[in-house]
């Protein structure tokens, strides 16, 4: 009885298997092989995990790595686990195993650009002034969140709606707060540190303030993100468009750019 079922069973697993790799999206090949070889044998073919890894397919502690954090981890493995190091297979392997994993969690496909990133990069840096308070590889004001990685988890569509919406997005928001002093002075901007006797204030021109709470008058939580939320009239589709297109591709060039140092 248990050969006459496995023997269908086997069947439909080689099928399967056949299936996904006609499936599998063109310079996919080398990433699948070396993982088939070097990986499957403790994490799955899926990635989905065995008796002797876990799952990395779908762990969110792995899914947040970025690209550089997983070749390094390929490359050197890790110290006190079963998790070996594969430099052996080298640079432009490895980065085909990343290229893979990332397949194998459902977010690895090429991006469709739609708009022009050059002009999104001039917008982001220019007239749409994003960067007075965002940073892109370095670049930028640090009053929000980097965003030279945002786009590797967030759809076009999502950054489109982030930016048109700001109060809707589901990203946390620092404490957004205007203090009054006693003396009548105003402060407009983010909490980033505070205790029982202090307020450590960082305004919108990215100057940090230290304020005293016993001169502090009326300190007053704001509901609305500092993210102006008129960008539907002050930039066109076309535009909104570039910036996100300008974000998929700084994203994508964070890829790169980890591949290019492990090869030095």
């Amino acid at each position: 009885m248990f050969k006459m079922i496995q023997a269908p069973a086997l069947a439909a697993v080689v099928t399967a298997s056949l299936a996904a790799q006609r499936a599998m999206p063109p310079g996919l090949g080398r990433g699948h092989d070396i993982f088939a070889s070097a990986c499957a044998s403790c994490h799955g073919l899926d990635g989905r995990g065995g008796e002797r890894a876990p799952n990395i397919a779908q762990a969110p502690a792995v899914r947040r790595l970025s690209d550089r954090q997983l070749t390094h981890i390929i490359s050197e493995g890790v110290t006190g686990t079963g998790m070996p190091a594969f430099h052996s297979i080298g640079a432009t392997g490895i980065a085909a195993v990343v290229k893979y994993l990332r397949v194998l969690e459902g977010r690895g496909q090429p991006s469709v650009l739609p708009g022009n990133p050059t002009r999104g990069h001039a917008l982001f840096f220019g007239r749409a002034a994003c960067a007075s308070c965002h940073m892109i590889a370095g670049q930028g004001g640090f009053l929000a969140a980097d965003l030279s990685l945002y786009a590797r988890d967030h759809s076009a569509g999502q950054i489109r709606e982030a930016i048109l919406n700001p109060g809707r997005s589901a990203e946390p928001h620092p404490e957004h707060v205007l203090v009054t002093m006693a003396d009548g002075t105003e402060y407009d901007g983010l909490i980033r540190n505070q205790d029982n006797f202090s307020i450590q204030l960082q305004t919108v021109d990215g100057t940090y303030h230290f304020l005293n709470r016993a001169q502090v008058a009326l300190l007053k939580y704001q509901t609305t993100p500092l993210m102006p939320a008129n960008y539907a009239t002050t930039l066109n589709s076309t535009e909104i468009n570039d910036i996100v297109a300008y974000l998929i591709a700084a994203a994508e060039s964070s890829k790169v750019e980890a591949v290019s140092e492990h090869e030095q």
